[in-house]
């Protein structure tokens, strides 16, 4: 029997691609039941991190799912109450830019949007080089939103790049326990 359904949904932060299918199939193991969806660029863009079509697959492998990335595809997510939770992660700071402002033009924005109309958990597991930077006011702002939480988060490398944030992937499994139960995780950031 799952525990709940999750939808996964990954932005570019393309370096923590497999810090993100790791937690994924902790995730699965757990049984969840994860629904996988991706930005259309994160579906579709081959980096030096790795192949778009291969972490699709991999995806897909992992969830026994097709990965959602279109708009069309994300938008019942609410009217037809497909999941318990959304899980953004990466959430980037340009993901984090658009849900401030309301902005749905990717499948991930759409996604939120969907759901968090249904007044629904979205938990945002970030990685950004900006956090404390320009995002940080975006970061305020959502912390601050009615079903909106954040993965614990910690600069990644403050000597050289002293503006980064990066969630705590590993505490996700935990954070969604949390998040479903109407819970903050602390500390936000440390």
């Amino acid at each position: 029997m799952t525990k709940a359904d999750i939808g996964f949904a990954l932005c570019g932060s393309f370096c923590t691609f497999s810090k993100a299918l790791v937690q994924m199939e902790k995730l699965m193991e757990d049984n969840y039941n994860v629904i996988p969806i991706m930005s259309q660029n994160a579906y579709s863009t081959d980096t030096r991190f790795g192949k778009a079509k291969e972490f699709v697959e991999k995806i897909e492998k992992i969830t026994g799912k097709k990965v959602l990335h279109t708009i069309a595809d994300v938008e019942p997510i609410g009217p037809k109450k497909l999941c318990d939770l959304i899980l953004v992660a990466p959430c980037t700071g340009n993901t984090l830019a658009k849900l401030c402002q309301g902005i749905t033009d990717s499948s991930v924005t759409m996604a939120v949007k969907s759901h968090l109309r249904i007044k629904r958990p979205v938990l945002l597991c970030t990685a950004t080089n900006d956090g404390l930077g320009a995002t940080a006011q975006n970061i305020g702002r959502l912390i601050n939103t009615k079903n909106i939480y954040f993965v614990p988060m910690t600069q990644d490398d403050y000597v050289n790049k002293p503006n980064s944030l990066v969630a705590h992937f590993d505490l996700i499994p935990e954070c969604v326990k949390q998040v479903l139960d109407g819970v903050q995780p602390q500390p936000v950031f440390g």
